[in-house]
Formats: structure tokens, C-alpha cells, sequence
């Protein structure tokens, strides 16, 4: 049975890699069901895949410091940009997959937490057009 335990994910936002301040990165991709039961179904609902759309969930260390997340992020607020994201660091092939597309960067939460705890922004961006997955 293979195992994978997520050691060293790799996240690219906008050009820049964000290994440093990601604690989790999961990106989930969805196809829209529609219904296309008629009476030739027999009583049995029949449907196919719609629209696809995504989303890239991200948990991040939050960084204020000049040239860090925050002020990496930012900028980007209301913007389309590109993506990446892989199981590992390691070099894109037929067991580490990259999936890429463009985000809308549709919101920045820069201040969250209680006493105590870690100072981490958790947002989710969704996908603008298509999410490609590349092997080479």
C-alpha cells in the first residue's frame, strides 16, 4: 500500500515561492452536477458534470517584516495571478505532479488569533479558469 507523509510542500504565489511561511496548501477542484433525468430514466436520477471550478486553501506563518508574506501579499489583493503548487520541492515529474493555474486573491486576513497563539493567516482563493496538471 503506498504511504506519503507531506514533508515539504512546495506553493508558489505571483512568481514567489512561499515554502517558508506555509503550514498547509490544499487545493480542492469540483465539477457542477446537472440534472439531465427524463422519464426514459425509469425512475432513476441521471446527471453529468457542469462548470469546474477550484479553490487553493492556504494556511500560512504570518511575516510583516519588509519583503515578507504580508507585504508580498498585499499588493496582490483584488488580482489575478498565477499558482503552483506540488507534494514536494523536488523536481516536477510523474510522482510529484505540479498543479498550476491563476488565483484571485479576493481576500487577505493579515491579523488573526487570541492570546497566545501563532500569529497565521488562513485563506482560501479560488480558481480563474483552468487548473492544469503537468507531469514533465
Amino acid at each position: 500500500m503506498p504511504k506519503m507523509v507531506l514533508l515539504a510542500q512546495h506553493l508558489s504565489i505571483n512568481g514567489q515561492t512561499l515554502n517558508e511561511y506555509t503550514k498547509k496548501a490544499e487545493l480542492t477542484v469540483e465539477v457542477e452536477d446537472k440534472d439531465v433525468t427524463n422519464y426514459a430514466s425509469l425512475g432513476w436520477k441521471e446527471v453529468i458534470g457542469g462548470l469546474k471550478s477550484a479553490e487553493l486553501s492556504c494556511e500560512f506563518l504570518q511575516d510583516f517584516a519588509a519583503t515578507k508574506l504580508d507585504s508580498i501579499m498585499w499588493p496582490l489583493l483584488g488580482t489575478v495571478v498565477p499558482f503552483e503548487v506540488r507534494a514536494d520541492q523536488a523536481a516536477v515529474g510523474t510522482s510529484n505532479p505540479a498543479y498550476s493555474g491563476n488565483i484571485l486573491i479576493n481576500g487577505w486576513s493579515p491579523i488573526t488569533g487570541s492570546v497566545g497563539d501563532e500569529a497565521t493567516v488562513s485563506q482560501g482563493f479560488p480558481t480563474s479558469g483552468a487548473v492544469t496538471r503537468a507531469t514533465t
